[in-house]
């Protein structure tokens, strides 16, 4: 392997790291067996901390075809909770809500979930990293403060249910660019009116590259550690 000419890197990001970590544990294990301060390594596409998944990461000249992995179609597949909900849609923080329930059916819930098929309008997370006045929505989120996040026109090109033993729903989802599988939970909970949650959430796919061809993050680390570089 070459990381100063360029390496792709596929990883499975482990549950709770960030992104970052994942980042910073490679470039420090390259800088390492380099010998070398400096060493460019960088993702194409967050995963929350409570997230698993596909993780592609590029180094050094390679770090140049990071935004073309970023505008590729990603699959999930989310884990709701009915009829709760959190102020961040997922377990960082206690359920805040619960909502009425004996409503939902499976026949609700496919016809439901069809409506999201196709562009729709998105608005993020508090708890999201989108910027409001050169200020992250999350600093907002965590001071008290209320903040307006704009929609987005987003894409889900595939969406279906591939379980539900109430309250767990798990679906499917192949996604633009942009797309917070979070809100996408919160706005089914609102649909089935009632509320949701994610409880788990593995990113499956980017692009064609799929879980099967990622690298555990500790056996990658191993292995660049016996390179002859």
């Amino acid at each position: 392997m070459d990381f100063i000419e360029g390496e792709v890197l596929y990883v499975k990001k482990p549950l709770h790291w960030t992104s970052f970590d994942v980042v910073n544990k490679v470039r420090w294990k390259i800088s390492r067996k380099l010998n070398k301060k400096k060493i460019k390594v960088g993702h194409a596409g967050t995963l929350d901390p409570l997230a698993t998944g596909v993780m592609i990461l590029c180094t050094g000249k390679a770090t140049k075809q990071i935004e073309d992995f970023q505008y590729q179609t990603k699959e999930y597949v989310a884990t709701l909770e009915l009829g709760a909900t959190t102020p961040s849609f997922d377990r960082e923080h206690e359920v805040d809500s619960r909502y009425p329930t004996d409503h939902i059916t499976r026949g609700l819930i496919d016809e439901v979930i069809s409506r999201f098929k196709g562009e729709i309008w998105q608005v993020p997370p508090v708890y999201s990293a989108v910027k409001v006045d050169g200020k992250r929505a999350y600093n907002y989120a965590r001071d008290g403060q209320e903040v307006e996040l704009k929609p987005k026109l987003l894409v889900i090109d595939e969406i279906e249910v591939l379980s539900f033993d109430f309250p767990v729903l798990v679906i499917r989802v192949v996604c633009s660019k942009g797309t917070y599988i979070r809100a996408l939970a919160r706005d089914i909970g609102e649909a089935l009116q009632s509320g949701a949650h994610l409880i788990a959430l593995e990113r499956t796919r980017i692009g064609d590259i799929t879980l099967t061809d990622c690298w555990e993050i500790e056996d990658l680390l191993k292995q660049i550690d016996t390179l002859d570089c």
